[in-house]
């Protein structure tokens, strides 16, 4: 693999770790403390995670149970989960949240698949911008004379394996994830 890639290889591999991440706080039928990621809750005068101001738990196959570490943020804690608007259910037991995942319909499974698909495209966006970069850097390596003809087109070659090898890896995800949102 050419010096040209093998740098860029590392902006290859943030998308996809992004992308795993960015479909972890999907919600599929069961209870998965990775959909709280992404809310902030009102404590000491800041926004932190979830995970910061509370212990994260799972009750069984449907709950997750929060327990703040300062009871003080309780209220604050059940205020953001219930602005969210993730579909939990929300019980304050006074010194702990209790968070109820309801079976999902088939509606929403269609719906979160779909928004699976728009977080897919927005990281196969991200793979060509990456490769159209180093498809311009080879490309302005080999006018400036640092690589033959030859080297470019094994560049563009190795570079064409690995976008579609990242593809393939993107997609793998997506139809794993898409199994556990259908999945009943």
């Amino acid at each position: 693999m050419h010096n040209f890639i093998s740098d860029k290889q590392e902006h290859f591999n943030q998308v996809l770790d992004f992308f795993k991440r960015d479909i972890a706080t999907l919600r599929t039928g069961r209870a998965n403390p990775s959909i709280l990621e992404k809310i902030q809750v009102e404590a000491y005068g800041v926004l932190n995670p979830v995970n910061a101001v509370a212990n994260v738990s799972l009750s069984d196959t449907q709950g997750i149970i929060l327990t703040p570490w300062d009871k003080g943020v309780i209220k604050a804690l059940e205020k953001a989960i219930i602005e969210a608007d993730l579909g939990l259910g929300v019980v304050n037991e006074g010194d702990k949240i209790r968070l109820s995942v309801p079976a999902m319909t088939e509606e929403t499974r269609k719906d979160t698949v779909k928004k699976l698909n728009e977080k897919m495209e927005k990281a196969r966006i991200s793979l060509r911008q990456a490769r159209e970069e180093l498809k311009n850097a080879i490309e302005a390596a080999e006018e400036a004379k640092e690589l033959s003809e030859d080297d470019k087109f094994r560049a563009m070659k190795d570079l064409d394996e690995l976008v579609s090898a990242k593809n393939d890896e993107l997609k793998a995800l997506r139809d794993r994830k898409e199994k556990d949102i259908m999945e009943i």
